[in-house]
């Protein structure tokens, strides 16, 4: 049975967002959609007196919430498959949990409650930097959103935080029949640079970024022969390559590091600069290491 996609929803505009992309998502991948709203009313029922038909105003709140996204979910798209849950749990934890039987975690880019100028929750990216599973932050300008572009971008890191990620671009690829752009972004050290000859070590550096790609690549493309591949190795940071790429594309797609045992946000500088300024949304897909 394939595991199901994980919306964290909780009734704020970017949650509605993720709702209507996750949807499409499911659809594209043949996967159950699964609406999970995290609260913690249930730690105040003993106040209320048993059998009384006054309840929690988060718990009514709470299930207007999760039946009005379901709605919005069978309208989007009748033929994919819904189920909800509340938990009686603080979001974090509770979407963490739900991340370990997920095929990936879907969250809007901020909360209810959060402040519209903040560029991401606070719990979008501690579940982007702490699970299991591949975490999409649906985020962007309405062109990437709505997946006009036909483009899916894979910022390749080293080869200990990619191979995961890679699959999950060329299956992302597949699904939708769009190019996949595949870009490994390369800098010449300060010192190799103010040499004479800085033109010889620039492109010793540009080839040892195309052998790469080509390393990593060959297995995925003889799998998915036929998903449209371009690789690019570019010169520059990768976070400012990506940032400007993700403007013309559907999804962005970075590789992550999970070291076992270690529990607290594991978000390198790519990772976090796109989920904060993409133009698109942005998948960060954990590697075990």
């Amino acid at each position: 049975m394939d595991l199901p996609l994980v919306v964290g929803v909780d009734g704020s505009d970017p949650s509605l967002t993720a709702i209507d992309w996750a949807v499409d998502e499911a659809a594209r991948h043949g996967l159950p959609l699964r609406l999970v709203y995290a609260s913690l009313w249930e730690r105040y029922e003993g106040t209320y007196p048993t059998g009384s038909r006054d309840r929690p105003s988060e718990q009514v709140m709470a299930e207007h919430i999760v039946a009005s996204a379901a709605e919005r979910a069978q309208r989007r798209d009748p033929d994919v498959k819904v189920s909800t849950e509340i938990v009686p749990e603080e979001a974090v934890s509770a979407l963490l949990r739900e991340a370990n039987n997920a095929s990936a975690l879907v969250t809007g880019s901020r909360g209810r409650g959060e402040l519209k100028g903040m560029l991401l929750g606070s719990v979008s990216l501690a579940v982007a930097g702490r699970a299991h599973c591949p975490v999409v932050v649906v985020r962007g300008d309405p062109a990437g959103l709505a997946g006009t572009h036909e483009r899916i971008l894979l910022g390749l890191g080293d080869p200990d935080t990619g191979t995961e990620a890679v699959r999950f671009a060329f299956r992302e690829a597949e699904a939708r029949g769009g190019v996949l752009d595949v870009v490994r972004a390369w800098r010449c050290p300060a010192q190799e640079a103010s040499d004479r000859a800085a033109e010889e070590p620039a492109r010793v550096h540009e080839e040892r970024a195309l052998a790469l790609l080509e390393e990593l690549l060959r297995e995925p493309m003889a799998d998915h022969p036929a998903v449209r591949v371009r690789r690019a190795a570019v010169e520059g940071p990768a976070r400012r390559v990506l940032v400007d790429r993700s403007a013309a594309a559907d999804l962005v797609i970075v590789g992550a590091r999970r070291r076992v045992g270690h529990f607290g946000l594991q978000l390198g500088r790519v990772s976090h600069t796109l989920l904060h300024h993409a133009l698109c949304p942005v998948a960060v897909v954990p590697q075990r290491v």
